[in-house]
C-alpha cells in the first residue's frame, strides 16, 4: 500500500480543516539551524516571505495596532529591498477605521497591505476580510498575520480572498513551538517569480518546487510533523466550526469572570479590548491601580497556574489569559478561580477598592 508521508498528509489536513484553502502553496517552515542566521527566526521568516513580492521603490502599507509584535522586523526587511513602508497605527486595544485604510490606499499606489488578524499583545481581533476587499479594490495584495488566530478564530483564506496568510504551531494549534505555516495564492507565487533577491532559506519559489515533489528544501522537523498529523486528526474529529465556537465560549467565560470578579471584589478589573473586537484566543486583563503584574503572576504561579504577562507599555499593568488551543471552558474556569483568589488576597492586603 502506498502510505503518504507525514508532510503529504499534514498538507492536506491543514488545508481542509484549519485554513479552508486549496490555493497554490502551503508551507511548513521548521526553525532549523540555518534560520539562526536571522536575528529572530519566526518573526523574520514572516517578514521576509511577506516582502518577497515587494520590489525596489514599491510601497507596502502596514495596518497595525500599537501593540503588534513584528512591525520593526517587517520594516527592516522591506528596507533591505529598498521598498518603502507606510503605516496606519491605532492605540493599544483598538482597531483601525476602514475609511482611513481606504483613504490611504486611494491616495497612493501600494503593492501590498499587511495586517494582523489576532493581536497576541492586546487581545484585539481585526476584520482582515474587509481589509483584503479594500486592498484588492485598489490593486494591492492582502498579507495576513494570524499567528494567534488560525485554529482558534475563524479565518478562510480562499473565501476571504487572502493572498498570503501565516501562523505558528505553538498558539491556537496547540503544538510544540518550532513550525511556522504559510499559505500563498497562485497570484502571490507568480509575483514572487518577478522579484530578485528573495533570499534562500525562506524563498517561496524554492518551497513551491520542493512541494511539487512532496519534499522540503532542507531537513524537516519530522517529529513535529508527526505531532502535527496527530493534532490535525483531533481537530478534524472536533470539527473546525465547533473549535471556533469553543474558543468563543472560552472568551465569553473570561469576560463574564472579569465583570463578576470586579463586582464581587469591588476592584477595578477589566478587559483591554472593547466589545466587538475581542479575540477568541487571548484576553488582556487590566489590573487595578496598585497591583503590579509581577506580583499577581507570582501569586497565580504559586497556586499551580501560569498566565502570560502584559506586553510593552502594558507589561506592568496587565496579564494575559491564552484561552486557546486544546483548553476547555471548564479548564479556563479553574484557572480563573485561582486568578481571582490571588488577586483578591493581594488587593485585600493592600486595601484596594474600586475608585
Amino acid at each position: 500500500m502506498d502510505i503518504p508521508r507525514p508532510e503529504q498528509r499534514k498538507r492536506r489536513l491543514t488545508r481542509r480543516w484549519i485554513i479552508g484553502s486549496g490555493v497554490a502553496l502551503l508551507l511548513a517552515l521548521a526553525t532549523a539551524g540555518l534560520a539562526k542566521l536571522e536575528p529572530a527566526p519566526l518573526a523574520v521568516s514572516r517578514a521576509s516571505i511577506w516582502t518577497e513580492r515587494v520590489r525596489e521603490g514599491e510601497m507596502l502599507l502596514q495596518v497595525r495596532g500599537t501593540g503588534t509584535l513584528v512591525p520593526r522586523e517587517i520594516r527592516w526587511i522591506a528596507a533591505q529591498t529598498e521598498a518603502r513602508v507606510e503605516r496606519i497605527v491605532v492605540p493599544w486595544g483598538e482597531t483601525f477605521d476602514m475609511n482611513r485604510v481606504e483613504s490611504a490606499l486611494a491616495a497612493k499606489r501600494f503593492v501590498a497591505v499587511t495586517v494582523a488578524h489576532s493581536e497576541t499583545s492586546t487581545g484585539v481581533i481585526s476584520d482582515v476580510r474587509a481589509v483584503a476587499e479594500l486592498a484588492h479594490r485598489h490593486g494591492a495584495f492582502a498579507l495576513v498575520d494570524s499567528v494567534s488566530g488560525a485554529g482558534g478564530a475563524e479565518i478562510t483564506v480562499d473565501g476571504w480572498g487572502l493572498d498570503f496568510m501565516l501562523t505558528g504551531s505553538q498558539k491556537a494549534l496547540a503544538l510544540p513551538a518550532g513550525l511556522a505555516f504559510a499559505v500563498a495564492s497562485s497570484e502571490y507565487v507568480e509575483r514572487a517569480k518577478k522579484v530578485r533577491n528573495r533570499g534562500f532559506y525562506f524563498d517561496v519559489l524554492q518551497y513551491e518546487a520542493f512541494a511539487q515533489k512532496n519534499q522540503t528544501p532542507s531537513t524537516p522537523a519530522t517529529s513535529l510533523l508527526y505531532a502535527l498529523e496527530a493534532q490535525m486528526g483531533d481537530i478534524g474529529r472536533e470539527g473546525i466550526e465547533r473549535r471556533w465556537d469553543r474558543h468563543i465560549a472560552m472568551r465569553e467565560t473570561t469576560l463574564d469572570w472579569v465583570h463578576a470578579t470586579a463586582a464581587r471584589r469591588d476592584i477595578d478589573l477589566k478587559v483591554l479590548a472593547p466589545e466587538g473586537i475581542r479575540s477568541p484566543t487571548v484576553s488582556v486583563i487590566m489590573l487595578p491601580k496598585g497591583l503590579a503584574t509581577k506580583e499577581v503572576r507570582e501569586a497565580i504561579t504559586a497556586r499551580g497556574y501560569t498566565v502570560g504577562g502584559g506586553y510593552g507599555q502594558l507589561s506592568e499593568t496587565s496579564f494575559r489569559i491564552g484561552h486557546m488551543g486544546d483548553h476547555t471552558v471548564e479548564g479556563v474556569k479553574r484557572c480563573l478561580q485561582v486568578c481571582e483568589t490571588a488577586i483578591a488576597e493581594l488587593a485585600e492586603r493592600k486595601r484596594l477598592v474600586r475608585v
